[in-house]
């Protein structure tokens, strides 16, 4: 029993000297642990110097307590309790993150053991090499492949630590394929018979890797396609969460990529919550703006606002260091964590738009629609992105164009070059109209009330055309918006809006999940036939269910000016009209509009030419586009449909009216009411087509 103890305490020594990357330990039934030294993958990085030989030993630690086992031909993973008499006492250096396990697992000789006990004058290397080692494959030569089969055939016959090698080779090839083939080798992947393999030893060396082998080779599973649900992700999101501690600023870019990439379940929003205790700790020592945007754009929405206020003076301070991608990244940064920093804003578009030229057309479409997440309004940055589109036009295909254009309408920005090529490449190019891009087109004309300059006829005609040639099949909802839209364009070919207006249509529309809104539509349909000159279609009585009332927002200001500039008894406020039009004020004048009637005399006036009828509308923001001088398209109707039933129109604005002391606002309302010139109706079409 003695010669037992000291062959063991003698290749202990042995261990400790040698220190190799990978060996095996199993316990044997006396609970001592025999060390089965195995080469499998010799680098520098884990070999201790001389440097380490005399500092002072760590405590025991319990290297192997709830180690990974997994059972053959079980898919289980499961956990396996080993005795601290297990444990076995190694220099600081060889910490556990140094260990892992190998695939086949043999017992060292009774004899062997002897024979090194007694023959000290044995090599080191006839220890080591007691059992042929693989030769280790690196990275970098099993990413030069052309399969990701080649991966796993060059792991079947010679496994090495570590596993994370083999994951990231394979993501760096399958990059390199076009998405069919991509998709082919992924299934070919997932059948290949050493795959489940892999993927087992990356779940036995997840916890003693090296923390940023961990992460890439996590980040190479979930760009593989490997499902998120699945044991071996949750196992890693569960060590990502036990290491956190140890990401430095490249591990924290990566982990923020992965966070990015993943479906939220609860690993992933409990290693977000980490992650933002670990960002808001070492936040001030980032020193990367690419790591920066990456941890900024995966804290998530809800992160706390003091955390997104801290970034947000992070990046302002880093904004010297910033690049032109830098610059085109942040938009989309900011609105991933939903935190508007105009200032940051405003900078970043000042860099974008002095090097757009060049700039893929993908990248603008992400800033606008990052800009509007944002509700962030930058004349400045549209209209420089909507003249490079302008000039460029011809480079870019239809269907990228009009994505712009309908980002533009979102944002409530109109730019006329733009809208004008397109028009009129429309009408040279009807081939492009599919039924989706006729009613997204539609939408976008009539939103912006863009329909001035010379082909706007032949735009109309050819949508109308287009729209018809899809009536066989186009949904009713489609339908209802497409001929919606025409009608705010004052325009109402014949056939679509005779399918519309058939009964079985109609019924479909009003038992919709959206019937509210596809109510408020058909009452718009129903007001352009009666109130609008339609020369070559009938008025046709709709029985439609009736709106709720309109929400009605005080005018208080105006209210007040108008009491003192003509009085009490001389205005109607909150006036409702036929065909569900709202009037905020109206006042009743002589028909030179030189004298304000009181309305009990205006009663009494018998004949409708005696008297003006003055409708006054407080107009918000959001009834005009961008440059607040050209109303969009509801507003244009309203002003078409109220002319039409005799009002003369004035708008006043809340955002300006606000502004003005109450002598400036009794001036304006003053020459705003009596005065003869016709009201700001800017490009209104006034004229009924068919």
């Amino acid at each position: 029993m003695s010669n037992r103890a000291g062959s063991f305490l003698w290749n202990l020594r042995q261990f400790s000297a040698f220190s190799p990357t990978s060996r095996t330990v199993r316990p044997n039934p006396l609970g001592f642990c025999r060390p089965e030294i195995v080469y499998s993958n010799w680098s520098p990085r884990n070999h201790p110097s001389n440097d380490f030989a005399g500092k002072t030993q760590s405590p025991i630690r319990y290297l192997f307590q709830d180690a990974s086992v997994f059972k053959p031909g079980d898919d289980v993973f499961q956990t396996k309790g080993i005795s601290p008499a297990t444990a076995l006492r190694v220099n600081r250096f060889l910490c556990p993150r140094r260990l892992s396990f190998d695939s086949k697992q043999s017992p060292v000789p009774e004899d062997g053991l002897k024979k090194v006990h007694f023959d000290h004058e044995a090599s080191d290397e006839d220890v080591l090499t007691r059992e042929t080692k693989p030769t280790p494959v690196n990275f970098r030569k099993l990413s030069q492949g052309n399969s990701l089969s080649d991966v796993l055939d060059a792991f079947a016959n010679a496994p090495s630590f570590p596993s994370s090698n083999y994951f990231s080779a394979m993501w760096t090839i399958a990059k390199r394929m076009s998405d069919d083939q991509r998709r082919f080798e992924k299934q070919l992947m997932f059948s290949h018979p050493a795959f489940t393999q892999l993927c087992e030893h990356m779940m036995r060396e997840a916890k003693i890797m090296f923390c940023d082998h961990l992460l890439f080779s996590l980040y190479a599973i979930v760009r593989l396609g490997i499902t998120q649900n699945t044991l071996l992700v949750q196992t890693l999101l569960r060590v990502v969460q036990e290491r956190i501690n140890e990401c430095d600023e490249k591990c924290l870019s990566v982990l923020s990529i992965i966070l990015e990439a993943m479906e939220p379940c609860k690993n992933v929003d409990v290693l977000r919550s980490g992650l933002r205790i670990l960002v808001d700790q070492q936040i001030w020592k980032i020193e990367r703006v690419f790591t920066l945007q990456a941890v900024m754009k995966s804290i998530g929405k809800d992160a706390p606002i003091s955390l997104k206020k801290k970034l947000e003076m992070k990046a302002l301070r880093e904004l010297h260091r910033f690049s032109v991608l830098n610059s085109q990244r942040m938009f989309e940064v900011l609105a991933a964590m939903d935190h508007r920093s105009d200032v940051l804003l405003d900078e970043c578009s000042k860099m974008v738009i002095g090097n757009i030229n060049g700039c893929p057309l993908k990248i603008l479409i992400n800033i606008l629609q990052s800009c509007r997440d944002l509700r962030y309004r930058n004349l400045y940055l549209f209209k420089g992105i909507a003249d490079y589109v302008a000039t460029t036009f011809d480079v870019w295909k239809l269907r990228q164009v009009l994505f712009v254009l309908i980002l533009f309408e979102n944002l409530a920005f109109r730019h006329t070059d733009l809208m004008d090529l397109f028009m009129k490449k429309v009408v040279n190019e009807r081939g492009f109209l599919n039924m989706k891009s006729t009613v997204s087109i539609l939408h976008v004309y009539a939103s912006l009330n863009h329909l001035h300059g010379g082909p706007a006829r032949e735009f109309l005609d050819a949508m109308g055309a287009a729209l018809t040639g899809y009536l066989h099949h186009i949904s009713s909802e489609n339908l209802l918006n497409a001929v919606c839209s025409f009608c705010l364009m004052n325009h109402f070919p014949l056939a679509p809006i005779n399918q519309l207006l058939q009964k079985d249509i109609i019924d479909e529309l009003l038992m919709s999940d959206k019937k509210e809104r596809n109510v408020y539509k058909l009452h718009i349909l129903a007001a352009c036939l009666k109130l609008d000159d339609v020369p070559c279609h009938k008025a046709v009585d709709l029985v439609l269910p009736s709106l709720p009332p309109a929400p009605l927002y005080p005018n208080a200001k105006v209210a007040e000016v108008l009491s003192s500039l003509l009085g009490e008894g001389y205005f109607l406020e909150n006036v409702q009209l036929p065909h569900n039009h709202h009037l905020d004020f109206e006042i009743r004048m002589d028909s030179n509009r030189s004298e304000v009637l009181p309305l009990s005399d205006a009663n009494v006036v018998t004949s409708a030419t005696d008297i003006q009828r003055v409708a006054v509308l407080c107009v918000p923001r959001s009834a005009y586009c961008l440059d607040l001088t050209h109303p969009r398209g509801f507003l244009a109707m309203k002003l078409r449909h109220l002319k039409a039933m005799g009002f003369h129109v004035i708008l006043v604005n809340n955002w300006e009216m606000e502004k003005l002391e109450m002598k400036e606002a009794v001036t304006f309302l003053k020459s705003q009411i009596y005065s003869t010139e016709n009201p700001p109706t800017a490009d209104v079409n006034f004229q009924s087509t068919c």
